[in-house]
């Protein structure tokens, strides 16, 4: 394996940002931030809580990259994990903060893209994601959707759904394997 193919290896970086490797980091940044920003912005619909998300998530791989395992999935699945579970966090937060102050101004409706080549690829990852999600049947693509981007758990969505727990969690089990497949597809 030749440098150049070891770079562009996503397990490798993280073995060399696990070494505290900054240019690995860099290299994972670059590749990662736009989906891990797309899916923040998706969730918390803020762009100052989707860039604080994003910069959180991402040092916690510099962290944590050491604790990673092939064995327990892919690096994107893993990396879509840690930002799925802190926007979740963020979410829950934001819940309590609501209910506890009542806010007269909306700052993030205020807020426009500085940053045209940061939004046009986010803007690229939604258009990738929404559209593998619309080739899901109905039921997999919703219980995925209010998995994901409403941070709801897998209880919340039956009782939401009146479905039962063992049928929310086929589908999603279901919808996860055929979006694999087709974003394994896209990336080829």
């Amino acid at each position: 394996m030749t440098t150049t193919e070891g770079a562009a290896d996503p397990i490798a970086l993280i073995h060399r940002i696990a070494a505290q490797n900054r240019d690995a980091f860099s290299q994972f940044y670059d590749r990662y931030a736009p989906i891990v920003y797309a899916l923040a912005l998706r969730m918390l619909r803020a762009q100052s809580d989707a860039e604080d998300l994003l910069q959180e998530v991402f040092l916690q791989v510099w962290r944590q990259a050491a604790g990673y395992s092939v064995e327990r999935g892919s690096p994107e699945a893993w990396l879509i994990n840690i930002a799925r579970s802190r926007a979740i966090d963020k979410l829950r937060a934001i819940r309590r903060r609501e209910r506890s102050f009542v806010l007269t101004d909306d700052p993030a409706a205020a807020e426009s893209s500085d940053n045209v080549e940061t939004a046009a690829g986010a803007s690229e990852t939604r258009l990738i994601m929404n559209s593998a999600l619309a080739n899901l049947p109905e039921a997999q693509r919703r219980v995925l959707e209010l998995a994901y981007f409403d941070g709801l758990s897998q209880t919340e969505i039956a009782a939401r759904l009146a479905e039962p727990l063992g049928t929310v969690k086929t589908r999603m089990r279901s919808g996860i394997q055929r979006l694999r497949g087709m974003l394994g597809t896209q990336a080829a």
